[in-house]
């Protein structure tokens, strides 16, 4: 009995042994089991949870917008017979772009008086849009013809011609890119050189898109926008594309009754050097300068 355990015995120790060698010789763990051993029951790190079902940060809470109402500093004379549709101040002087079939035009423009210094016609089969000075040249663009135009800015003489892809609304830039509307919510971006579109972007106040914007100007980092058939102007961020204020410009023309018919609110200029801002509209008599006065704030 005893020879019988003890044979029993051994052979338990061999086979320890055996499974022991097979073991270091490479049997693989099972799949479950991870390359470092099972997890310790106690006293294990954390896990670190997966990206993926992590709760998302609270969204950043909205900038109120700014609200502004104006008060009158100067009011000079306008081309009544002038269809605005593009207004720039530079060095002096007031460039403006003019629309209509048939009486389309590049102006420059005195201040004081209104008189017209230098003028040049578009043909009649082109309707005259937004312009904007760039160095020392004049882009132009027109509603539907899909073409625009660059001018020497000195003497108006033509420079180039160039394709533009969508109806042509408003056009400025922040000295790097020019800008453009085309009576949508979307504003575009375009290479002053080359004039090919780079990028876009859409306005929204808050959730909601403001579309019809019209004439623009860029002032202090921000993109001024008439929109189209109001008295109003957006105040947007160009790179984000949120309305940050608005200006509400609610019986500027009452202020200078006209005796003849007039069109809507269009034409923003920004006087950089003196701060001035200056604003007027479709066959309106007067330009205006004005000051922004703030009346309150919104909701983003």
């Amino acid at each position: 009995m005893i020879a019988f355990r003890t044979a029993l015995l051994s052979a338990l120790v061999a086979l320890l042994v055996a499974s022991s060698l097979i073991g270091c010789a490479g049997i693989p763990r099972p799949a479950s089991e991870p390359p470092g051993g099972p997890p310790v029951e106690s006293g294990s790190p954390p896990t670190v949870q997966p990206e993926e079902s992590r709760p998302s940060p609270p969204p950043a809470g909205r900038e109120p917008v700014g609200l502004y109402t104006y008060e009158v500093v100067n009011a000079y004379p306008h081309d009544d017979g002038a269809y605005t549709q593009g207004l720039v101040f530079e060095n002096g002087f007031l460039y403006e772009g003019t629309g209509l079939y048939g009486k389309s035009s590049l102006r420059k423009v005195d201040l004081k008086t209104g008189n017209i210094l230098l003028s040049r016609d578009l043909t009649a089969n082109h309707f005259g849009e937004g312009l904007t000075v760039y160095r020392d040249r004049i882009v132009q663009l027109t509603w539907q013809s899909k073409v625009g135009f660059v001018w020497d800015r000195n003497s108006f003489e033509p420079v180039r011609e160039f394709p533009y892809p969508r109806d042509g609304w408003g056009i400025t830039h922040d000295g790097s890119r020019l800008i453009a509307s085309d009576g949508t919510s979307t504003l575009y971006f375009l290479d002053p050189e080359t004039l090919a579109t780079t990028g876009q972007v859409e306005v929204r106040d808050g959730d909601t898109p403001v579309d019809r914007l019209n004439e623009l100007e860029f002032i202090d980092g921000r993109v001024f926008a008439n929109v189209w058939v109001t008295e109003k102007i957006a105040i947007i961020d160009p790179w984000s594309g949120r309305v940050t204020g608005w200006v509400d410009l609610s019986g500027l023309l009452a202020s200078r009754p006209s005796g003849k018919p007039v069109d809507v609110m269009n034409g923003i200029a920004y006087d950089a050097v003196n701060k001035r801002l200056f604003v007027t509209g479709k066959l309106w008599p007067w330009l205006f300068e004005i000051k922004l006065v703030k009346k309150g704030s919104g909701p983003g």
